[in-house]
């Protein structure tokens, strides 16, 4: 039961990373491979913050307000460059990230990260197993409701106007920087919550969870469900999160087990992306604009 609760927060966590960063990516069509350091942001900031006596949901919102504003100095260069600069541009962010979570040992703990982070705590009770389990539940599904709300009001039909055509948008007056600016930061934050129930949920953070690898499976995962579904990146991150533990029961030679689990789990993807590029559930072939 223990070994189900935590699957299933995980899955949860990742549930939120995948939404969030949809609002970028299918929504708004700018690719982003920092939404990792998003994350990390807002698991160091509660390890680092609880650590000093800071209460759970103060770490938290400082976490979430330092993401927004890294995440507005990420989308700056959404202005003036677009598809693969903008990409690359990312992926700097994040090795920065990663670079300083190394590095400054002081503050992160250096390679070894931060252990004993103390478990959420709600109206003075600790949060474990299937409790914290139900806690996550209630974030995605909350998170999902806001998205969803968000993108089929005026601003969420501006994003998408935005990714189909900007520079229609930009004659008929739209403040397009504004827009790219708030959903960036908005996507941000939430990446940041979910980082803070991760480090709630391991009690250890280190440089490794938060490496541009997590960027590439959060994407990977909106992809995979498709991309301005919403709905579809939360398949994704349910299939991504559960498909790795499935394959541990496949039968192999101890001595290939690993490899071949890696083999079949790459196979699965290719296919899935080969016969359904636009995502399990997405309606029509994904684009992404600058």
């Amino acid at each position: 039961m223990a070994y189900l609760a935590h699957l299933l927060t995980i899955a949860n966590i990742y549930i939120v990373l995948a939404v969030s960063l949809d609002l970028l990516v299918g929504y708004t069509g700018l690719i982003s491979l920092a939404h990792a350091a998003f994350f990390a942001i807002g698991a160091y900031s509660t390890a680092i913050l609880q650590k000093s006596d800071i209460g759970p949901f103060a770490a938290m919102a400082t976490g979430m307000a330092v993401a927004a504003l890294l995440s507005v100095l990420a989308a700056l260069p959404s202005l003036r460059v677009r598809g693969v600069y903008l990409l690359i541009v990312t992926i700097a962010l994040q090795i920065v990230t990663t670079v300083v979570l190394l590095n400054w040992g002081e503050l992160t703990g250096g390679p070894g990260g931060i252990a004993r982070i103390p478990p959420l705590v709600v109206f003075g009770q600790p949060l474990h197993g299937l409790a914290f389990t139900a806690l996550t539940s209630v974030v995605a599904a909350a998170v999902f409701a806001v998205c969803w709300r968000l993108m089929h009001s005026p601003f969420g039909t501006l994003l998408q106007a935005v990714r189909d055509d900007e520079l229609s948008c930009l004659m008929l007056g739209k403040n397009v920087a504004l827009a790219k600016i708030s959903v960036f930061a908005f996507s941000g934050a939430l990446a940041a919550m979910a980082g803070s129930l991760y480090a709630h949920h391991t009690s250890y953070v280190d440089p490794s969870g938060f490496d541009v690898i997590v960027s590439i499976l959060i994407l990977l995962m909106v992809m995979l469900g498709g991309a301005g579904t919403l709905y579809g990146p939360v398949v994704g991150a349910i299939t991504l999160t559960l498909l790795p533990e499935v394959l541990r029961f496949m039968p192999a030679p101890p001595g290939v087990a690993a490899a071949s689990k890696q083999l079949v789990y790459g196979l699965l993807l290719v296919i899935i992306i080969f016969f359904r590029p636009q995502g399990l559930l997405g309606k029509g072939r994904f684009h992404a604009r600058g």
